[in-house]
């Protein structure tokens, strides 16, 4: 699980850079109004998974029956982010495409995301033999890399919180940033 814990700790720090300079700094989704909606609202639920992830994995073992909900997240999250890869064509057309910097760094997310699976599958496996329940990690065996994914937990909640509220055209959710119509590309 240790191996896990750390890609998934990897997946947190590639997924903020990408999140901050690419989405935040360069493209200035939130800014786009109705055109970056549709890609904001994607980034949004996954993130709500990867908050999920995030805030469990470090923490609690999936016995049972919930290791196929703990799976079923796992899925989610894949199918967000294809539905991201096609969605962002469209939303991405006014800025020219898609970054090649970030396209990079979307392939090593998914190289990381993959490894992490590989990791975990025997794990939900091993998991999915025991009887049902939710089962708290030993506090002795935590660690500051636990500590680390529960702070990225609530980062990335805060992100969608943020990438939702800014999809629903709320007031003030393209700040920081300012485009004289926020409806337009």
């Amino acid at each position: 699980m240790t191996m896990v814990l750390w890609l998934l700790a990897l997946q947190g720090v590639v997924g903020a850079f990408d999140t901050f300079y690419f989405h935040e700094w360069r493209a200035r989704l939130p800014a786009r109004g109705s055109q970056s909606a549709p890609e904001l609202k994607l980034h949004a639920w996954r993130s709500f998974l990867y908050a999920v992830i995030f805030g469990t994995l470090p923490w609690v073992a999936w016995h049972g029956a919930w290791a196929i909900a703990l799976a079923a997240v796992l899925l989610a999250e894949i199918a967000f982010t294809m539905a991201d890869f096609v969605v962002e064509i469209g939303v991405r057309k006014p800025l020219g495409d898609v970054y090649g910097g970030e396209r990079i760094t979307h392939a090593v997310m998914g190289i990381v995301y993959g490894a992490m699976l590989a990791f975990l599958i025997p794990v939900l496996i091993e998991w999915w033999r025991q009887p049902t329940a939710l089962v708290a990690a030993p506090l002795g065996d935590l660690s500051p890399l636990h500590w680390s994914l529960l702070v990225m937990a609530f980062g990335v909640f805060l992100s969608a919180a943020r990438d939702l509220y800014a999809a629903l055209g709320l007031p003030y959710g393209w700040w920081p940033w300012r485009i004289a119509d926020h409806s337009a590309p």
